[in-house]
């Protein structure tokens, strides 16, 4: 598959008019000091790193560390792992583990720090590392980080001493420290039958205040085992409007704003990072029409992906052919972007209802409010779109928790036909952590499979080195001719909003870990 050389003649993109600046109006969400213009003297002078947030996270319970609005504030900064992955490098690194060794097929065996303290006093030890793992794979509590990187797979852990813990899996699992970087580690007196809202970690901070509905704010501990960060306090604010994050940072309010689209407003003050975060539409394959594979290709067809990225997202996004970006282990750099082709979507629309297919059954596309910049406009162009090819699209945009209800297993029933608007991120930079949730037949976020795709993904897990990128690319290929679960759009591009007072790089695990010690006065 090729790009279409008339794609862009042949957009008509139909979005509404944004006045920009218009949230500045709304009620509570000020932005103080607007004299200080670019916010060039913001921070520095003070002790207190002030970040504004997309949200409020729902909890900083440590195993749902994964949802986006959690781990940026808990990562790193008052929980750690045993292992951190770099996110330039992709190379593992010790952290509170020292190193760690296959010491055969299915075990595991890791060395780690006695130097380090919990927040509450406790010692950090094999115990609290083997505890952490059981509470968060192995129990029913429900936490993020088991369905997301662990599945349904249960892993026997044994303290073998104070600094030795040993890890067995029940097949052979060649990424399990890449897992094991992950989990967030609690001491032992943490609940292992409710999650907590504020947990103890070892990291360098720890949560001083927690002002529902205002914000939280972080303290450095005394009794870090490693370097003190640089500023000694965070505090983290939320607001919804992308123009307000970013005006905060223009006007000297706040020191970092997060999810920034291009035209918030961030000028100079705007960084652009890879964040490895892919949009698209996952389609569901058991209601007509979309249990026809030519209405599913007839929908990637219809997008027109490159005049999105142009309009909206003013080329800094880019096509996708696949749901993870270069760079991630398995991407296939060989896999190019569906072209867009509105005849040749409509002729299989047209072919499907020749065949008896209810092409004009209303398919929902559900959306959700303030997921990423430009969402709402985004669903309507698609919404036009596939309505040219031919097919009856009703938009529902919806908050968090009922997308929730349509994004994870058990889905929400009787709902008809779905395309559901999907980010995906892939901070792990390996595929299984993308294939084994959206591609199984029973993943926590795939709506279809097939028992031949299945096993391909299976025998895919057990793989490493050159085998496991060459069967992580032929499932992406496999998916975009046989299966077509879903219709891409583009690899996005993060944009942080950072004060020219702070020195910090972003990367790309910025938006979902937001590495405080990172940050140092710009002087």
């Amino acid at each position: 598959m090729s790009s279409s050389p008339s794609a862009k003649r042949q957009l008509r993109l139909q979005i509404p008019v944004v006045v920009a600046g218009s949230a500045l109006l709304l009620s509570g969400c000020s932005v103080a000091n607007s004299e200080n213009a670019a916010g060039a003297t913001a921070g520095a002078a003070s002790d207190t790193l002030r970040v504004v947030l997309q949200q409020e996270p729902p909890t900083l319970e440590a195993c749902e560390a994964n949802l986006t609005s959690t781990g940026v504030v808990v990562r790193s900064n008052v929980t750690q792992p045993l292992i951190e992955r770099n996110p330039t490098t992709g190379e593992l690194e010790p952290l509170l583990a020292t190193e760690w060794e296959a010491t055969s097929d299915t075990e595991w065996t890791l060395k780690l720090r006695d130097d380090v303290k919990f927040q509450d006093g406790t010692d950090f030890n094999a115990e609290a590392a083997a505890y952490t793992i059981d509470r968060a794979v192995n129990s029913d509590l429900g936490c993020n980080v088991e369905g997301y990187v662990f599945g349904d797979t249960d892993l026997e852990v044994e303290a073998v001493d104070a600094t030795t813990l040993k890890v067995t899996t029940p097949e052979p699992d060649p990424i399990l420290p890449l897992r094991l970087s992950f989990l967030e580690v609690v001491p032992t007196s943490t609940s292992d039958t409710e999650k907590v809202r504020e947990p103890v970690g070892t990291g360098p901070y720890k949560i001083e205040q927690w002002d529902a509905g205002q914000k939280i704010t972080l303290a450095t501990w005394d009794g870090y085992w490693g370097d003190a960060p640089a500023f000694p306090k965070a505090e983290y604010q939320w607001r919804g409007e992308g123009t307000v994050r970013a005006a905060m940072v223009t006007s000297g309010e706040a020191d970092i704003a997060m999810g920034l689209g291009p035209d918030d407003g961030a000028g100079d003050l705007g960084v652009n990072y890879p964040n490895n975060e892919t949009i698209g539409l996952r389609l569901s394959g058991d209601t007509a029409p979309l249990d026809d594979i030519r209405v599913r290709q007839a929908i990637n067809y219809a997008i027109d992906k490159e005049g999105i990225v142009a309009s909206l997202y003013q080329n800094k996004d880019k096509v996708a052919g696949q749901l993870i970006p270069e760079g991630v282990v398995g991407h296939n750099a060989s896999l190019e972007a569906w072209p867009f082709d509105l005849e040749k979507a409509k002729a299989l629309v047209a072919e499907a209802k020749a065949d008896g297919v209810p092409v004009d059954t209303k398919i929902t596309l559900v959306a959700r409010n303030a997921q990423f910049p430009k969402v709402t406009e985004l669903s309507q162009v698609l919404q036009e779109q596939l309505a040219q090819a031919g097919l009856n699209v009703e938009l529902k945009m919806t908050e968090t928790s009922q997308h929730l209800q349509y994004q994870i297993r058990p889905f929400v029933e009787d709902q008809g036909p779905i395309a559901l608007l999907i980010q995906h991120g892939n901070q792990a930079g390996d595929a299984a952590f993308t294939v084994e949730q959206y591609m199984l037949s029973d993943g926590a976020q795939s709506s279809f499979g097939t028992e031949e795709f299945d096993k391909r993904l299976l025998e895919a897990g057990k793989t490493s080195g050159a085998d496991r990128q060459q069967a992580y690319e032929e499932i992406f290929t496999y998916q975009n001719e046989n299966v077509v679960q879903f219709a891409t759009i583009a690899h996005q591009t993060g944009i942080l909003g950072k004060s020219a007072a702070i020195n910090y790089t972003p990367n790309s695990s910025s938006g979902d870990e937001l590495r405080l010690t990172e940050m140092t006065p710009a002087s």
